[in-house]
Formats: structure tokens, C-alpha cells, sequence
């Protein structure tokens, strides 16, 4: 025993029959998520896989590994300790605007903002197939990604790769403040730690040069999402004609700061070489 290296001691081989790979953890058995794990931490961005589409192959895998009965379980235990909780499900709204419905607002304010970034960046607002929610959690996911973009503008996270980085982290803290259930403020988070790992590890790897754009995305969404209201339970929608600074104050919104990272965001991509971000650091 003397000599085990330090950091081998207390390993404890765990014989099995099983002639496959067994773990007491659901995702590492997951044979699918081990491979869509393993790609999207290592691999370069390149223009045949945008991140979005990385997203779009996780989803179908996480679905496979929830237990959904557990989850309404434990949605309907915590609605009896957490009064905001049940009013939000119990009143179950959700929209079913269109980009042209904010052409009304004024620029600076919220609607106006959401329109001009949605429009510029020819986004779509309705990312996945539209459904009627059945669940609980069908309702929550549909509300989160009804909300997403507008968690981007009043939490200060740009439309670009590292602003992204900054409702994630919002979601991540925020969520578990006002959600009592830990284990179930989990498993409304789990798409936000998968998808934030894409942007914190291929960072390290290939491109250090924005590291300090890439954890001052995440500080930022840390501060707000422990800082705020429960943001994702919030109607929004009676706020679009408000200046952000209002709108912010209004729904709750604390320690939010806008910092422009499109170039960090676009060098992160590969959309631009690294002597652009060298010569804007010049400038500076």
C-alpha cells in the first residue's frame, strides 16, 4: 500500500457477470450520450456541425434517460411548499406571438431589443416543433424555450457563443434559489450543464484566447441568477414595451451588466481569425 501513488488509493474494482459496460449512473450506461459527450467536449467547431445542431442530437438522448413520472412527482410535491411555483403551473401561460408582433416597440426597449436581434440574426423564435404541454415538465421546457432569448437581454449575455454562456449560468443559479427540491432543480438543469460544457471545455482546448471572455460569461450569469427573482417564472410578455433598465427592475432582474463578446463569440466559431481579436485588443 505504501506504494500507491497518492491519488490511486481507494479504488475498489467492482466484479460483475455483465460481459457490457454497467454503472451506477444512468448517463454513463447511456452508450449515445458517452459519444455525443466525448464529441462535443473535444471536438473544433467547424461549419458542418453548427452548435445549435449539437443541441438538437442531445435533446432526443436526454428524454430516453428521464424518469417522467418521478419528475411530476416531484413537481407536484414541491407546488405544496412553494406558493410561486404552484400559481405559475396552476395559470399555465405561454405565448403564441410572432416576430412580426414586435415591430410595435420602440428601440431600447425590450420588445424592441428582442425584435432587432431576432431580425439582424434572421433567428427563429419557435426553435423546436410546437406542442400542447401534457406535463408538468413538457409546460416548464416549453416556457424555458419560449423565454430563453429574452434571458439573454436582461441578464446582459449577447446573441452570439460566449453570451450564451450567460443565461446558462443564470439558469443554473437561479433555479436551484427557488426551487426547494434540489433534486428537481436538477433535472430542469441538466440541458443547461450539458450545454454549458460545450463552451467551457472546447474553449480551454482550442481556443484559450478567449478564456477570460468565457468565465467572466459565466460569473455574470452566476451573479444575476443569485441575485434575482425566479426570472424563468415570470411573465414577460406585459414588459416588452418597457427600456430594459425598467423592464430589469420590473421582473427582478439584479446584477445584470451588458458586455459585447460578438467578436469573441465569432472568433470562438471560427468566423473570424485570431489577428481580428488582436487587433481590437490594440485598439484598446
Amino acid at each position: 500500500m505504501a506504494d500507491m501513488p497518492y491519488l490511486a488509493r481507494g479504488v475498489m474494482p467492482v466484479e460483475t457477470p455483465s460481459s457490457v459496460l454497467v454503472s451506477s449512473s444512468k448517463y454513463l450506461n447511456n452508450p449515445r450520450l458517452r459519444e455525443w459527450l466525448a464529441m462535443i467536449l473535444l471536438r473544433r467547431n467547424g461549419p458542418d456541425l453548427p452548435p445549435p445542431a449539437e443541441m438538437y442530437e442531445f435533446l432526443p438522448i436526454l428524454e430516453e434517460l428521464r424518469d417522467h413520472a418521478a419528475i411530476e412527482e416531484m413537481f407536484t410535491a414541491e407546488r405544496r411548499i412553494n406558493p410561486e411555483l404552484d400559481a405559475w403551473l396552476s395559470e399555465g401561460f405561454y405565448s403564441t406571438y410572432t416576430i412580426e408582433d414586435f415591430a410595435q416597440y420602440a428601440p431600447g426597449s425590450l420588445g424592441g431589443i428582442f425584435y432587432r436581434w431576432i431580425t439582424e440574426g434572421n433567428y427563429e423564435i419557435q426553435i423546436t416543433p410546437w406542442r400542447e404541454p401534457k406535463s408538468q415538465l413538457e409546460f416548464y421546457n416549453l416556457r424555458s424555450g419560449q423565454t430563453h432569448d429574452f434571458e439573454h437581454i436582461l441578464c446582459g449575455g449577447g446573441f452570439n457563443f460566449m453570451g450564451e454562456l450567460v443565461p446558462y449560468w443564470y439558469r443554473l443559479t437561479n433555479v436551484f434559489k427557488h426551487i426547494r427540491n434540489p433534486e428537481l432543480a436538477a433535472e430542469l438543469s441538466v440541458i443547461q450543464i450539458f450545454g454549458s460544457l460545450r463552451y467551457t471545455v472546447r474553449t480551454m482546448l482550442h481556443y484559450p484566447q478567449v478564456w477570460d471572455t468565457c468565465t467572466d460569461a459565466i460569473q455574470r450569469g452566476m451573479t444575476v441568477g443569485k441575485a434575482s427573482d425566479a426570472l424563468f417564472m415570470k411573465k414577460l410578455e406585459p414588459y416588452f414595451h418597457l427600456p430594459l433598465d425598467e423592464a430589469r427592475a420590473a421582473l427582478g432582474v439584479r446584477g445584470a451588466v451588458d458586455v459585447d463578446t460578438d467578436l469573441e463569440g465569432a472568433f470562438w466559431a471560427e468566423r473570424v481569425p485570431l489577428s481580428a481579436l488582436e487587433q481590437r485588443i490594440a485598439a484598446e
